[in-house]
């Protein structure tokens, strides 16, 4: 007899489900999300919706209080102020009730229509179900070549092994989500967290689409700082490719140091030239400050994290019409 424990199996539609859905001015599409949204859920039994207004600068809020006055089957998290997207996603799952929580963004890029194929996968005994593209529209060349090279290297070099072209639309049971509830650091990169936890996990491959309505929040910078979050939050890796090359650099200094002495030996001490010892300064200077600068990233993450501030304040919660 085996002495791995299966997971178990969840029986029928009576499991209560929790969808939670981070909102930064998403006026535009938020209707007809919460639309299709029903749609898809309408079939899977009792549900709720948590929707976690991120500081909108529209219309988001306004809407979002028609909806839940409209449908009791939706409450509402209103934070004091923009937190950004992992800390709204935080702020919706410490709200959340239920035996499995669909976190899933308002932009319908991430279809609702394929949130029963992740429910019936954990109705089969897998406590994280995640959808994985295999198809990126609406993207561009630049876009899909970077983001492929970061899941790369975080397969490389985290300590965790982060699902290449997985995002945050998932589904998890309760424990998974206690698990991450537990997790309070300031610096936060939730799909390096969903993946540090740990537990069964299945892959639900699936198309994903264009935006609805409005623009992306994420430019090419606000992605490159996320990057280095993700980095540094699960890998040592450039700390320690700051100690090679330092390493590699006074190995090269050292055989010209000695190149030098042995010409002074065998041919005199001409006068060096100007150009080459200014690149040679430069250069060690540039190695100097990027290792500072890998340093730097490090320590300023140890300074926030100290502090223990909270990691958001709600302005306002306003539960479901059926609680």
């Amino acid at each position: 007899m085996s002495d791995v424990a299966m997971p178990l199996v969840r029986d029928g539609p009576g499991n209560r489900l929790c969808v939670v859905v981070p909102a930064f001015n998403e006026a535009a599409g938020i209707e007809e999300f919460h639309r299709r949204l029903s749609a898809a859920m309408t079939a899977l039994g009792p549900w709720r919706v948590i929707y976690v207004n991120d500081g909108s600068t529209d219309d988001t809020l306004a809407i979002l209080k028609q909806l839940r006055a409209g449908d009791s089957r939706v409450a509402l998290v209103n934070l004091s102020r923009n937190f950004g997207k992992e800390i709204a996603m935080t702020a919706g799952l410490d709200h959340a009730t239920g035996d499995a929580i669909i976190v899933i963004d308002a932009d319908l890029q991430d279809p609702p229509e394929l949130i029963p194929r992740l429910v019936a996968a954990w109705r089969d005994g897998y406590d994280i179900v995640y959808a994985q593209r295999s198809v990126r529209m609406g993207e561009t060349w630049l876009k899909k070549t970077t983001a492929n090279l970061f899941y790369r290297l975080m397969q490389d070099v985290g300590n965790v092994k982060l699902p290449r072209d997985t995002g945050d639309f998932r589904l998890m049971s309760w424990r998974v989500v206690e698990a991450v509830r537990s997790l309070r650091e300031g610096h936060r990169f939730m799909k390096g967290l969903f993946a540090w936890v740990g537990f069964p996990s299945q892959a639900i491959l699936y198309e994903r689409a264009p935006r609805h309505a409005g623009t992306t929040k994420w430019n090419y910078w606000k992605l490159w700082n996320f990057a280095i979050e993700g980095i540094t939050s699960f890998t040592v890796m450039p700390l320690k490719i700051a100690s090679y090359l330092g390493l590699a650099v006074s190995a090269f200094a050292s055989l010209f140091i000695l190149q030098l002495v042995v010409r002074t030996i065998l041919f005199g001490n001409p006068v060096a030239g100007y150009p080459s010892l200014m690149a040679v300064v430069l250069f060690l200077g540039g190695v100097q400050l990027l290792t500072l600068g890998v340093i730097g990233e490090y320590l300023g993450r140890v300074f926030n994290e100290t502090k223990q501030r909270p990691l958001y304040f709600v302005e306002s919660f306003l539960p479901p019409g059926d609680a």
